[in-house]
Order: C-alpha cells, then sequence, then structure tokens
C-alpha cells in the first residue's frame, strides 16, 4: 500500500500543508534564530544561504510541510516525511522546526500524533533521526513513544557526517499507546 506523503493534515491547534516555493520567506522568518539550530547537527542551518539548500531539499523530497497555527494562522515551522519504503511499509519523519515562541507547548507532540496517526494508516513503522547531541528532540521523541535503536553517522547537505541516534515506533506500540 502507498502513502501519500504531503496530504494536508489537521489537528485542533494546527494545520500541516505541503511546503510550496512561496512559502521560504515564512519559513526563513523563523529558522533564521539560531537558538533553533542550538542542538543540532548543522548549526549554521540559520544562515541564509545554508537555509536556502535545507529548503530547496524540503521542496525536492515531495514530503515537506509548512506547519500553521490555526488560530493566528501564523506559519509556526516545518517537518518532513522523507525515505518512504514500501516494501518495508515504512517512513522517516524529521528535519522538524518550531519558532522558539512555540517551544514547550505542546505543539510539537500535537504534530508528530497527527503525523503517526496518518502514516499508521498505511505503514507499521516510523523511524527518527536524531543529533547526537540533540537533546532537546531526544526527549521529545521519548515522549511520543519512539525508542532508540541505533546509532548511525548521517551525511549531511554540506557533505560532513555527523553522529545521530535513530529512534523508531511501530504502528502496534503507537496504537497500544493511543487507547
Amino acid at each position: 500500500m502507498s502513502i501519500n506523503t504531503q496530504p494536508i493534515l489537521e489537528n485542533e491547534e494546527a494545520i500541516l500543508y505541503p511546503l510550496q516555493h512561496k512559502d521560504f520567506e515564512d519559513l526563513y522568518a523563523i529558522a533564521a534564530d539560531p537558538k533553533i539550530w542550538e542542538q543540532h547537527p548543522n548549526h549554521d542551518r540559520w544562515k541564509r544561504e545554508v537555509f536556502k539548500t535545507f529548503f530547496a531539499l524540503a521542496l525536492q523530497s515531495k514530503g515537506a510541510f509548512k506547519i500553521v497555527d490555526k488560530t493566528s494562522g501564523a506559519c509556526i515551522g516545518s517537518t518532513r516525511i522523507y525515505n518512504y519504503k514500501e516494501q518495508e511499509k515504512s517512513v522517516f519523519v524529521g528535519y522538524t522546526f518550531y519558532a522558539v515562541s512555540y517551544w514547550g507547548k505542546g505543539v510539537n507532540r500535537l504534530v508528530k500524533a497527527t503525523l503517526l496517526d496518518y502514516i499508521f494508516q498505511s505503514l507499521s513503522m516510523v523511524y527518527f533521526h536524531i543529533g547526537a547531541n540533540n537533546i532537546r528532540s531526544q526527549i521529545a521523541i521519548a515522549r511520543i513513544g519512539a525508542k532508540k535503536i541505533a546509532e548511525e553517522v548521517v551525511t549531511y547537505m554540506d557533505g560532513t557526517s555527523r553522529l545521530n541516534f535513530l529512534y523508531a515506533i511501530r504502528k502496534d506500540d503507537w496504537c497500544n499507546m493511543e487507547q
């Protein structure tokens, strides 16, 4: 069974829209905050030229989303479905970032739950790459029930390789958590 990697998804607080070229300035306005990238393996993604490459790759992935606050209509971040493997019934979710003003308010958990509910209608496994030094994201992903299953060296768009932790959550585990 295949999966549409760019549906419009919605929950009580946010709407995830397929990323479009016109979304660059809205997302860069958020991504330009160096605090967002402090623990990320790519610390300089706040720089416009670096973010341009990130954004172009997000568009090419055909799995990236712009996240919009339903109340204000403001763009608050981005996330991505990628590395879909139909035979394995698996996909990765990642490249997620939010405006600092939305940290600690449950938005990430709600967005991830919305994505997982959608993905698990068709697939049985979701993976996440988290930078080895990105403690904030490791804590957040563990809170939704993902388990660390491996360590991998990942090559980034700038050609450098860095240690990442591989987390996973199975459909059965997610469905049991949701009850």
